[in-house]
């Protein structure tokens, strides 16, 4: 069976950024993301999707 599977995380953050929205960004360009198989699970694909905030 094929399905997704939407994973939320949480990060708390200090940042030199005057406005949230360019953290995010920040965070978003440069996080690489690795969710490997299980022996029951195949993992098909992992992407992060972005917020599409507005500065």
């Amino acid at each position: 069976m094929q399905d997704k599977i939407l994973l939320i995380v949480r990060l708390i953050v200090e940042t030199d950024h005057v406005h949230i929205n360019d953290a995010v960004k920040e965070i978003e360009t440069n996080t690489v993301l690795n969710i490997p198989s299980t022996p029951n699970v195949k993992v098909l694909k992992t992407e992060i999707l972005k917020t599409h905030q507005d500065n």
